[in-house]
C-alpha cells in the first residue's frame, strides 16, 4: 500500500515534492532502518554498541580508527532532522519536543548576538563608541530595527555571519552524530538561508549585486556539507504569522521591515519553491499546516513510517550519507571533527565586485586597535596574562 504523508494544506501540492513511502509495520525491527521514538523501543532489548566517542577532548586518529569503527554506533536514530518554517511558526519548540521524544540531541539556531561575547566573558558591543560605523556591533535587535542601516550594508554582512555561524552548527551536528551515534534535531539550516536572502531582495533590503555574492559564497561552501536526512516544514499563513510576531512582542520585531506581509509572503514563495523542491531530492520532507499547533505525537508517528534505507547508490536521494566502505565513513568522521577550519574557508570568497560588503583599511585598522586594548580580545584564550593567565611560556596550544 502507498500512502502519502500528512499535509493539511492541499496547496502546497503543486510547489512541493510530498514523498510516498511503502507502509510498515507497527513494529520495528532489529535492522529495520526506520527512526524509532521512545514509545517504540519500550520493552525491546538495548542495542550493545560503544560508548560516545569523547570527540571535544580527544582526537579521532589513524590509530583510533583501526579500533574504532564509524559504522559501529550508528543505528536507525543517528539521522539530522531539521524543522524548517517562517518566523514564529513554532520551530525551536517542535524540534526540542522531537529530540526528547526520539531521544537525538538538540542543537539551537546560533545567534550573532553570542559572537559579540568574548573567551572571558566580556561584551564587545561596550567599545563600539570608539569605531567606526562600519564596525560596530550589529546583532539580530538591530537588524530587526533597522535593516537598511548602511544602506543595506550591514544586514549584508550580518547574514554571512548568519550563514557562517550556521554552517558551524552544522558541521558540529555531522560530528556529533558520526562520533557518538546520537541523532540531531535541529531549526533552520544553512541550506535554507537563501529564502530568507531571497526575501531580502525581493522587498529591497539588500541589493541584488549582494544576492549575487551570496550566491557565490553558497555554491563555494555548501558542497561539503551532507544535506539532512529529513527536513520538516511547518506552513503557516502569512496572516497567522503576523499574529503570533505581534502577540509574542519581541523588541523591534513588530514593527520591523522584515515582518511585513509583502516580505513574509516573499519568504514562504522562496520556502516553497525554491527550498522545498530542491532540498527534497536530497532529503526526505514532511509538510505540516501549522496554523494551529498540533501534537507533535502525529509528526513522531509519521517520521517512524519512514524507510530511509529503501534507496540505493544510484538515486540521487539520501547520497551523502552513503560511503565506499568503513574508511570513507572514519576519514568523513575525522574530517567533521578536526577539520573544521579547513571547510570553513569555503565561506571566504573575496567581495571583490560587491562593494557593500567591503569594510575599509582605516577602519579596520581602527578597528584592530581598539580590539587589543579590549580586556581578553589581543589574544587566544590562555594567552592573555592581563586577564590573569598563568603559565604562557610553557602552554603548546
Amino acid at each position: 500500500m502507498v500512502f502519502f504523508s500528512r499535509v493539511s494544506s492541499p496547496k502546497l501540492c503543486g510547489s512541493v515534492v510530498i514523498i510516498a513511502r511503502k507502509q510498515q509495520q507497527c513494529v520495528i525491527t532489529v535492522g529495520q532502518r526506520s527512526i524509532s521514538g521512545k514509545v517504540m523501543r519500550q520493552g525491546l532489548p538495548p542495542v550493545k554498541k560503544p560508548a560516545p566517542f569523547p570527540y571535544k577532548e580527544k582526537r579521532y586518529n589513524f590509530l583510533r580508527a583501526l579500533l574504532d569503527p564509524t559504522t559501529s554506533r550508528l543505528d536507525e536514530n543517528s539521522k539530522l532532522i531539521v524543522v524548517e518554517g517562517p518566523p514564529a511558526a513554532g520551530k525551536r519548540a517542535l524540534a526540542k519536543e522531537l529530540a526528547e521524544e526520539l531521544d537525538m540531541a538538540y542543537f539551537p539556531s546560533p545567534n550573532v548576538a553570542d559572537c559579540y561575547i568574548n573567551k572571558y566573558g566580556y561584551d564587545l558591543r561596550q567599545v563600539d563608541h570608539k569605531l567606526p560605523e562600519s564596525c560596530k556591533s550589529y546583532d539580530e535587535n538591530d537588524f530587526l530595527k533597522d535593516p537598511m542601516r548602511g544602506n543595506g550594508s550591514k544586514a549584508a554582512r550580518f547574514q554571512l555571519t548568519k550563514l557562517s555561524l550556521r554552517y558551524k552548527l552544522h558541521l558540529e551536528a555531522l560530528a556529533h552524530i558520526l562520533n557518538t551515534g546520537q541523532g540531531v534535531v535541529m531549526d533552520r539550516s544553512p541550506f535554507s538561508d537563501l529564502a530568507y536572502m531571497t526575501a531580502m531582495t525581493e522587498t529591497g533590503v539588500i541589493s541584488k549585486n549582494v544576492y549575487n555574492f551570496y550566491h557565490q559564497v553558497r555554491n563555494n561552501a555548501l558542497f561539503a556539507l551532507w544535506r539532512p536526512h529529513l527536513v520538516i516544514y511547518l506552513d503557516v499563513p502569512v496572516d497567522e504569522t503576523r499574529r503570533r510576531i505581534e502577540a509574542r512582542n519581541l523588541p523591534n520585531e513588530k514593527d520591523s521591515m522584515l515582518t511585513t506581509p509583502a516580505y513574509l509572503q516573499a519568504l514562504v514563495d522562496s520556502y516553497k519553491k525554491d527550498y522545498l523542491k530542491d532540498i527534497s531530492t536530497h532529503a526526505e520532507v514532511l509538510v505540516y499546516d501549522w496554523s494551529k499547533v498540533a501534537d507533535p505525537e502525529i509528526v513522531v508517528e509519521d517520521i517512524e513510517r519512514i524507510d530511509f534505507d529503501q534507496y540505493t547508490v544510484y538515486d540521487e536521494k539520501m547520497k551523502d550519507w552513503r560511503r565506499i566502505n568503513e574508511w570513507d565513513w572514519n576519514n568523513s568522521r575525522q574530517e567533521f571533527t578536526h577539520s573544521q577550519h579547513y571547510l570553513m574557508a569555503h565561506l571566504n570568497v573575496p567581495p571583490i565586485q560587491c562593494n557593500e560588503i567591503l569594510i575599509g583599511a582605516g577602519d579596520n585598522k581602527v578597528r584592530a586597535a581598539v580590539m587589543d586594548e579590549t580586556p581578553g580580545s589581543k589574544f587566544a584564550k590562555g594567552f592573555n596574562p592581563e586577564m590573569g593567565d598563568k603559565g604562557i611560556l610553557f602552554k603548546l596550544s
